[in-house]
């Protein structure tokens, strides 16, 4: 059975922490950290050659600007890190970036790879995450208002 990632967030402290706290004058902080639990209802992962796309978007001109393509918190955590082990899916979720292997598969283009170092999985400041491959869009020629799909392989 496959897991998927989730916050587990710690609401209520524990007498400790709430003695700490008042003896050092602070409030309680909120804290969360990422966990798997067991998916109940896993996606269907059959690739279907007709519509693979799991995540379609129009870009935006930040999106073209950047070469950052942005993915949903949802997007993210349904389509992406529910493939991926705790460690890696956590290492971005802490806020560092996790290099990853992009194709450009099209029917107009033969598939083209990008791997180097700007193409990453990365979080944004607003708890969104952003594929960032600037020589995808440049080499595409990407505008704002296009259409793109994309989708997460686990057998890669």
């Amino acid at each position: 059975m496959k897991m998927k990632k989730t916050f587990y967030y710690n609401f209520i402290p524990t007498e400790a922490e709430e003695a700490a706290c008042k003896a050092n004058k602070t409030p309680f902080e909120i804290t969360r950290v990422l966990v798997d639990i067991r998916d109940m209802h896993p996606p269907v992962t059959v690739f279907d050659s007709q519509n693979p796309w799991k995540i379609k978007k129009s870009l935006t001109q930040y999106e073209v600007v950047t070469g950052k393509l942005v993915l949903s918190f949802k997007d993210a955590f349904d389509h992406v890190f529910r493939y991926w082990t705790l460690c890696m899916a956590n290492h971005v979720v802490l806020g560092h970036k996790m290099h990853v292997i992009v194709w450009d598969v099209s029917e107009e283009t033969n598939p083209k790879r990008y791997r180097n170092d700007g193409t990453f999985l990365e979080m944004l400041p607003n708890d969104d995450y952003a594929l960032t491959c600037p020589d995808l869009v440049q080499n595409r020629h990407l505008n704002a208002e296009d259409e793109i799909g994309l989708y997460w392989d686990p057998s890669a």
